[in-house]
């Protein structure tokens, strides 16, 4: 990008006509400046993808991602973490929160304060109800804004990443941003990553992101355990009718097109999003909710 903007510096559009010139250089130059360009190429491909490394202490790392905000990827990472918990109390389980502009976990996990620091210099993760959980939210005011590029993005994710003090976890569930971007390809290229998980509503719109959110994962080579469809269908509480308000199968149709399975319809329901707003998910304040069963499949 750099030799292209030296090369056209001097280009000027006179009587209709472009007309570029290259001060000091004649065509030979435009070649070495093309053949420089190719040579960096070359190096750059060359290096391949970032070497995957394990993070210390984590044996499994399981994300949760969806292509559109706002379909509940937060509320079912929280409640996939505890279940993984709930459904094996053997096992540790943290969750990290990649969202960086816009975190949750701290609220939905009844979490605040700063982390402390180890004799290493690591952050110790917060801990309730049995899962050592990390956020951007730890580190800023609730009500300070995130303004950041990406590299500071980038930066701060590999902090989470690297150096955090996780201890011997069996699984990490990781609740990634939407999207398909800077975040997703950091994660997914940079650590072993056992599989990642899908959260969509049945709406069309958010079916197109979610498929190219499943698409990228193909493409970086970590397996797409399955899809949730979340808000999937509301019941009436006083009449018990049921609407579909988000569209009916949306997420189970994309699922047999892209040869997927569905692990699960997550209702749209008051306690969900009472219970997690209050910091007690429904894992925990109601047992026996639907979130649970979600976790043979994973």
């Amino acid at each position: 990008a750099v030799l292209w903007r030296r090369r056209f510096s001097s280009c000027s559009v006179l009587g209709g006509y472009g007309r570029c010139s290259v001060s000091g250089a004649g065509r030979s130059a435009g070649e070495r400046e093309d053949e420089a360009l190719r040579d960096k190429r070359a190096q750059i491909l060359a290096r391949g993808l970032p070497k995957q490394k394990p993070i210390e202490g984590v044996k499994q790392v399981v994300v949760l991602a969806s292509g559109k905000g706002g379909v509940g990827k937060s509320t079912a990472a929280v409640n996939i973490a505890l279940a993984l918990a709930a459904n094996d109390p053997t096992k540790e389980v943290g969750l990290l929160d990649a969202d960086i502009y816009g975190p949750s976990i701290p609220k939905m996990m009844n979490l605040k304060g700063n982390p402390e620091l180890t004799p290493k210099n690591l952050m110790r993760p917060l801990k309730n109800y049995g899962i050592a959980c990390m956020s951007m939210g730890f580190l800023i005011e609730e009500t300070a804004p995130i303004v950041w590029r990406g590299l500071m993005v980038m930066s701060a994710v590999e902090k989470l990443l690297r150096q955090v003090d996780w201890g011997q976890l069996d699984y990490l569930v990781i609740d990634m941003p939407p999207g398909t971007g800077d975040v997703q390809l950091s994660v997914s290229q940079n650590i072993p990553v056992a599989g990642a998980v899908i959260i969509s509503t049945p709406q069309d719109v958010a079916l197109l992101d979610a498929r190219k959110g499943a698409e990228m994962f193909r493409k970086v080579h970590v397996p797409v355990l399955g899809l949730i469809q979340n808000m999937s269908v509301f019941q009436c509480p006083k009449c018990k009718h049921e609407t579909h308000i988000f569209g009916a199968d949306g997420v189970r149709d994309l699922a047999k097109t892209l040869g997927l399975d569905i692990l699960g319809d997550i209702p749209l329901h008051v306690n969900i999003r009472e219970m997690c707003d209050s910091g007690q998910p429904v894992v925990i304040s109601q047992p026996q909710s639907d979130a649970v069963s979600l976790v043979p499949f994973i």
